[in-house]
């Protein structure tokens, strides 16, 4: 395929590029132990030649999707149509070696999402005062046992209004990645139902998987949580991604977890997060922690009123680094028996520095900007969210450095891709066989 085999040839970067300017895996998805960094390379399915490019058809694409990630190395969600919907997780199986992105703004959107009646309804139920704790739950009228007292009343709840018996909204999440190895996904938009306490799904779920890396992505809404990382992942890199909640939002917005239990390998669970923003309506977990060597690396932190931001627990290790927390954001840090935790170089409008304890180090090369820079950086027109224009071009250029473009006889232009695109690119462009310069 031609996709395959123009990515499978990009040149490397050079060893000194600043990781801001990487457009290739950096980070915990290229280590292969605590101690050994850059080790491996992950290239999700761009050696491989199997490639499928998907548009939207208006209906639930569930089974469309996943057979398309069963049956190739590489899939295009192509946005051209409108909006992928999902009325259910979709299952990558334990499949390895994979690649998927999105362009012409591709948005997966779970089919079911809260409606002001349903919000209205928890409302009168008041189940924003009843107890999370575990032990306070009861039984619902479909025979359900639930452990905590929100849960069961906002399930009950939705039960009774919509007669769903089977609740079926509580599988309103995108992709479940679990079991596999060497995965990339890229410049797609997830939009979930917003979230409500119904231990439902998330945006992504990602569990047992090792060398995955989530890059230039976009969350909102999800149900349970945007983006979770638990059940011995490891080795994991999320970079240049924005999370946030809309008016959709009833409660729980708690965005990102690694870990789902104490009894989680500390050991594992090894995440790097940089350059991501976390935005308007994110209130805890940007992230939280029960395990692994966790680098906060260059983030934004835009959510004014935020309940707890930084959250490290048992057995969990933390670099806070470069980041800039932003006006209105005062509860930057909340720790429970945490091995170590480390800040360094961080701007915080709103708040004082934490104290620290201990020191904290990544196996892997890295360089980062001054945390003065994190905002403007972040929010340009190349920064974090689904701003790549190539998202197929892996380890060829800086995101804002000189792309590369084909023209062929017949006056069509293609990226390094293969992807038919309207001009050539500011940079390298190859015509009848002869280098130019784009400007």
């Amino acid at each position: 395929m031609f996709v395959a085999a123009i990515c499978s040839s990009s040149a490397a970067l050079d060893d000194d590029t600043p990781t801001d300017a990487l457009n290739a895996p950096f980070g915990w998805t290229n280590c292969t132990s605590l101690t050994s960094g850059d080790s491996y390379k992950t290239t999700g399915g761009n050696n491989g030649t199997r490639t499928i490019t998907l548009k939207s058809t208006g209906s639930d694409q569930r089974s469309e999707i996943q057979n398309a990630i069963k049956q190739n190395d590489i899939v295009i969600l192509d946005g051209s149509n409108g909006d992928f919907m999902v009325a259910s997780p979709v299952s990558f199986g334990g499949y390895s070696n994979r690649t998927v992105v999105g362009i012409n703004g591709a948005r997966i959107c779970t089919k079911f999402y809260l409606t002001d009646e349903m919000k209205a309804a928890l409302d009168k139920a008041n189940v924003k005062s009843l107890s999370s704790s575990s032990g306070t739950g009861g039984t619902l009228s479909n025979g359900q046992n639930v452990d905590e007292k929100r849960e069961q009343m906002t399930r009950q709840t939705l039960i009774d209004l919509t007669g769903d018996t089977n609740e079926s909204y509580r599988n309103a999440g995108i992709f479940k990645i679990s079991g596999g190895s060497n995965i990339i996904i890229r410049n797609l938009k997830f939009v979930g139902p917003g979230p409500c306490d119904v231990g439902g799904q998330d945006l992504i779920t990602c569990t047992g998987t090792t060398h995955l890396w989530v890059d230039h992505c976009e969350f909102t809404d999800g149900q349970d949580g945007n983006f979770d990382i638990t059940q011995s992942a490891d080795f994991v890199t999320v970079s240049w991604c924005t999370f946030a909640y809309t008016e959709r939002a009833y409660d729980h917005m708690n965005t990102n977890l690694v870990g789902s239990s104490d009894s989680e390998d500390k050991n594992k669970l090894n995440v790097t997060f940089a350059f991501n923003i976390w935005d308007a309506g994110c209130n805890q977990r940007m992230p939280m922690a029960r395990a692994g060597n966790i680098h906060l690396l260059n983030n934004y932190y835009n959510c004014p009123g935020a309940s707890a931001t930084v959250n490290p627990r048992k057995n969990s290790e933390f670099l806070i680094e470069g980041n800039y927390f932003e006006t209105g954001v005062t509860k930057v840090f909340s720790q429970s028996g945490a091995i170590a935790y480390q800040f360094k170089d961080n701007t915080y409008k709103s708040a004082s520095q934490p104290s620290g304890n201990g020191t904290v180090t990544m196996p892997y090369a890295y360089t980062a900007i001054p945390s003065a820079d994190v905002p403007a950086r972040l929010t340009s027109a190349t920064g974090a969210g689904a701003t790549l224009t190539d998202p197929l071009a892996i380890g060829t250029t800086g995101i804002e450095s000189p792309t590369a473009s084909v023209l062929n006889k017949n006056g069509n232009i293609y990226n390094l891709s293969g992807l038919q695109v309207d001009s050539n690119y500011r940079g390298i462009v190859i015509k009848d066989g002869h280098k130019h310069i784009q400007k």
